[in-house]
């Protein structure tokens, strides 16, 4: 199925130590405790520099759920106890650093075997611990990181504190540009990965750290050759509850909605699109289609999607500047607004639904409220373009008189002025603008104002970019300038946050209290879901709102 990929394991070594860039700290301090640098995660260090060329690196954090246990007999544990010679040689062969790790054998079925002619690898794991990937039980489980370098997807064990990835596959005709990961894909394709060239692969991670060839192994093709649309794509991303579908969107504006149970080589032709600037939705002709439907979003490139935890609305924004929000189900436009100056370039949700961030070339983080539907705050604290947003969903605020409604939310940002920014949102201390009488001054007011924007901001209505005095301005809680090439992504975990720059560097930030209580071993990353309990409970005494 896939005849233009070619998959390798890393053969380069280095020190499972990172040495840190001069004049960057190690830790940043918030009201909570120190964030402290742990371990680093990059690409294999001969990879050449010009390869990164058309794309810039991205992050997707994967966890593997258990597979059922194997019904044959597993090995004993012991059976791996090799001496450190085999381990180090073994380690070599297959991209290990020093040799101090254990390596671990895994069939096709998920469980653990002794060293055989038909066995297949699925992970070199970190051998301080009796929980951690190089037990004899492993099966894949586990919380991985995938992302991608110039012609290269690399995907890292977050679990383990080697720098180097466990696994590269490189594609031979276009270079993978975007990715998403599904963990609780019911067939095993969980993993998408979107192409410069325009071609989209589904296919199973676990299949793919448990292979040895030299390619992608059941890979479903999409978009072939650029057979429905050639032009780059932009994000991917699945359908929440949606039973394999998932959506990509395309540098030219458009946005295809597929099926990961159809076959992607099926006809799908859809009409020309008759007026550029206006949204418009086209389905597919025939059943057996894939894709199903074209959504014609705007004119220009479509820089980033999000969809709502639910799965009910889809946020997009693009090279005009707007942020679009859709109800998905229903294929209408909502609502949105544009930003104060130039493209957006990433969007997220919060947990809630209730507010959307968004940044790009204005260096403002945008606060967008979907019950008011508009912008209820800007962030100021960036010196260049804003190129990652994400809410931290672990981060616990106080709850408002125990009703359990959030009224604090923590966020962060990051820029391609290398920093990392840190805020909070608390919607009580925010003075939002009422509208501005015809020739007169605006008039304030705390709170929501959702009853004073119904009139004025009808469904499916895009809002022209807000005067600056007209929005409230937030400041960071903390800002860290934590690489030294500029920042394309950051992601929240429970332990952690990540940061990965453009040139696919990756660092993990503990959160406080966590580097210490994991000290003493293998510092195992857990795979928690985010409908877990949230790391933090305590409030943040000082506000850092200025308005």
């Amino acid at each position: 199925m896939m005849n233009n990929a070619n998959g390798m394991m890393s053969t380069t070594s280095s020190s499972s130590a990172t040495a840190q860039s001069p004049g960057l700290k190690t830790y940043f301090k918030t009201p909570e405790g120190r964030y402290k640098l742990h371990y680093e995660k990059t690409h294999p260090s001969g990879l050449l520099h010009y390869a990164h060329g058309k794309t810039v690196t991205q992050v997707t954090l994967a966890h593997l759920k258990d597979k059922p246990a194997p019904s044959t007999p597993t090995a004993p544990s012991s059976s791996f106890s090799a001496s450190s010679g085999v381990r180090s040689a073994a380690a070599r062969l297959l991209g290990g650093s020093n040799g101090s790790r254990a390596l671990s054998f895994v069939g096709g079925n998920g469980g653990s075997k002794s060293n055989g002619g038909n066995s297949r690898i699925g992970s070199l794991g970190y051998s301080g611990s009796s929980n951690s990937m190089g037990s004899s039980n492993f099966d894949g489980k586990g919380s991985y990181l995938v992302f991608n370098v110039g012609d290269a997807i690399f995907i890292s064990d977050l679990n383990s504190q080697d720098k180097d990835p466990i696994k590269s596959i490189h594609f031979s005709n276009s270079n993978p540009v975007c990715h998403a990961f599904d963990q609780d894909a019911k067939d095993g394709h969980d993993l998408l990965i979107g192409l410069f060239s325009g071609d989209v692969y589904s296919v199973s991670l676990r299949q793919q750290l448990q292979d040895v060839g030299k390619k992608l192994v059941g890979a479903q093709h999409y978009n072939k050759d650029g057979s429905v649309n050639s032009s780059r794509c932009t994000s991917i991303a699945w359908v929440p509850r949606g039973d394999g579908s998932f959506v990509v969107a395309h540098i030219d504006g458009n946005l295809y909605l597929y099926e990961k149970s159809k076959d992607g080589a099926g006809d799908s032709s859809f009409p020309v699109v008759k007026d550029p600037m206006q949204f418009s939705v086209a389905h597919a002709r025939y059943s057996k289609s894939n894709p199903l439907a074209r959504w014609h979003i705007c004119q220009g490139s479509i820089n980033s999607i999000a969809f709502s935890t639910d799965g009910a609305y889809l946020a997009t924004v693009g090279r005009d500047g707007y942020l679009r929000v859709f109800d998905y189900s229903k294929e209408q436009l909502v609502c949105g607004g544009k930003s104060y100056y130039g493209a957006l370039l990433c969007c997220a949700w919060s947990m809630d639904g209730k507010y959307i961030l968004a940044g790009g070339e204005d260096d403002l983080v945008q606060v967008w409220s979907m019950e008011d539907r508009k912008v209820v705050a800007w962030g100021e604290g960036h010196n260049s373009w804003v190129s990652g947003v994400s809410f931290d969903s672990y981060w616990s605020s106080p709850n408002s008189e125990g009703t359990g409604e959030t009224v604090m939310y923590r966020f962060g940002s990051v820029g391609q002025d290398t920093q990392l920014l840190l805020w909070d949102l608390e919607m009580d201390e925010i003075v939002v603008p009422l509208r501005r009488p015809p020739g007169g001054s605006p008039t304030y007011s705390t709170g929501s104002q959702s009853a004073h924007w119904e009139s004025a901001c009808p469904a499916g209505t895009l809002q022209p970019a807000p005067s600056m005095r007209d929005v409230p301005k937030i400041t960071p809680l903390v800002a860290h300038r934590v690489h030294t090439e500029p920042l394309s992504g950051l992601t929240f975990t429970q332990e952690s946050i990540l940061t990965v720059c453009r040139e696919g560097h990756i660092k993990i930030w503990m959160r406080p209290g966590v580097g210490e209580s994991q000290s003493n071993n293998s510092e195992t990353v857990s795979s928690t879901s985010l409908k877990e309990k949230p790391l933090f409970s305590s409030k943040v005494g000082n506000s850092s709102y200025k308005l």
